[in-house]
């Protein structure tokens, strides 16, 4: 650091003091209002969406500037110049770049997803997920950090600027270093992400106000209009909130990038020291509007706000349309859950009542092979029996994947099923049908037991060998 920066400005003491309080209390704004914003967002599980993690690490990083940034200016202030040094001087400024461009890099990433959520839902859908919002998160820090600290290994360099109650980096010496930093800087964290958070909302625009008229169309056909206009305005509200705080950060910031292009420009002497530390004032005052953003618009941290911090009632007011909103999402996310609940029992019942008719039917199957044996059935008739067997097993073998245990049930039944009938349609086939043997190793699901088929077995012998005896007398 050069001794020309440790020159006291030639300016009353009073305006650097005010300049310090008032430092000082955007400071404890942002503090507590961040802290708030993280609060809610922890106290809440329904806030924290993979979404509202930007929102999280927004407010993280706003609270990190505030309580980084707040207090040494305002130290500085009331020593009327620059007291802490080379050190402090490159802590001060790490501090701000990092948080400074962590914010602009999440709102970023925060429109970057509306725009997927919006625009590509169903794949937002498959790609949507908290691991995913992290590592997001992770990159944005070390993105940061990597801008941060070019100045501390020779790329620039941190000097106090304006007041001399603060530090930069060093955008006034016009020496290539420096002004190469200046304008990469300014191009990869300012207008880059400007220019592709505004080509992000001109297309969330266009796709909602598109899907809107297909809505529309589709109104009188379909009974889905009210659930598909709920989804596209909860979406559209959200991307709003985003929108609106964006638009605060870039006001905040615009007149700082301003005053760094002109001195970029070679016009640094036509700079005061009121032009350079107010553009940085307001600057470090992004940290606060976005608190004040979300408890005026995000109804769901209002009431949460509300009943977390109840001192806080008399500023954060909930209107009944809030309210109705509020019974109205709990209503349809029960209302939502108890269908799914009875779609899988309606699923579950048919299940089991297709098994259920399929025994029935396996059970009259299986009567028919006496029932034949008694009634001396020509070998033709075996013909339209293996047909409806054949049938009815494929009906069985459809019914496994319904349930597990439902399944080996039928497993069991089919596998016994083509023992006698795959050898029941040879030259004999009324001989073969007539075996006990066969009749045996049959399944039985219910309706029958071993003891009344090997009965009918016993009787049906029986009845064969008194007219084996008939025809042999006859003869």
């Amino acid at each position: 650091m050069g001794t020309q920066h440790r020159i006291k400005v030639d300016v009353p003491d009073r305006v650097l003091y005010t300049v310090g309080s008032c430092v000082l209390v955007i400071g404890s704004i942002g503090i507590t209002g961040n802290l708030l914003v993280l609060y809610a967002f922890y106290s809440n599980k329904r806030l924290r969406t993979p979404a509202n993690y930007f929102i999280m690490n927004l407010a993280a990083s706003d609270f990190l500037m505030s309580a980084t940034q707040a207090p040494i200016c305002f130290l500085n202030s009331m020593h009327t110049e620059w007291i802490l040094g080379d050190i402090g001087c490159n802590f001060y400024v790490f501090c701000g770049a990092l948080f400074g461009i962590t914010s602009m890099m999440t709102l970023l990433a925060i429109s970057v997803d509306r725009y997927c959520v919006i625009t590509k839902p169903l794949q937002s859908i498959k790609r949507s997920s908290k691991k995913r919002s992290c590592i997001i998160i992770a990159f944005v820090w070390l993105y940061s950090l990597g801008w941060s600290v070019c100045p501390l290994f020779g790329w620039s360099s941190y000097i106090p600027e304006g007041l001399m109650i603060s530090c930069t980096w060093d955008y006034v010496s016009y020496s290539p270093a420096n002004r190469s930093y200046t304008m990469m800087l300014c191009c990869f964290v300012f207008f880059i992400p400007l220019i592709i958070i505004f080509h992000c909302y001109l297309f969330m625009f266009l796709a909602i106000r598109s899907t809107g008229r297909n809505v529309q169309k589709l109104g009188s056909t379909y009974n889905r209009k009210s659930n598909v206009s709920q989804s596209v305005k909860s979406e559209w509200k959200l991307a709003k909130i985003a929108f609106v705080a964006i638009v605060v950060f870039v006001l905040s910031w615009s007149p700082y990038a301003c005053v760094t292009l002109i001195a970029w420009a070679g016009y640094a002497k036509t700079l005061n020291p009121y032009s350079k530390s107010v553009p940085a004032v307001i600057a470090k005052a992004s940290a606060i509007y976005n608190p004040i953003i979300y408890a005026i618009i995000h109804p769901r941290y209002r009431r949460t706000i509300r009943s977390a911090v109840p001192c806080l009632r008399f500023l954060i007011r909930i209107s009944p349309s809030d309210l109705s909103t509020s019974s109205v999402n709990e209503s349809s996310f029960r209302a939502s859950m108890s269908s799914r609940h009875s779609f899988a029992a309606r699923n579950k019942s048919s299940c089991v009542s297709s098994i259920s008719a399929a025994e029935t039917t396996w059970s009259d199957m299986e009567l028919e092979p006496v029932e034949a044996a008694r009634k001396k059935q020509q070998p033709h008739r075996s013909r339209s029996f293996s047909k409806q067997a054949e049938e009815e097993t494929g009906l069985l073998l459809k019914t496994q994947s319904c349930n597990v245990l439902t399944g080996e049930k039928v497993a069991v039944s089919s596998i016994s099923l083509h023992d006698p009938f795959e050898r029941s349609f040879g030259e004999n086939a009324p001989e073969l049908l007539l075996r006990p043997s066969c009749l045996r190793t049959s399944s039985l699901p219910f309706g029958l037991n071993s003891s009344s088929t090997e009965e009918n077995a016993d009787t049906s012998d029986m009845e064969v060998q008194e007219q084996h005896q008939m025809e042999a007398s006859s003869h």
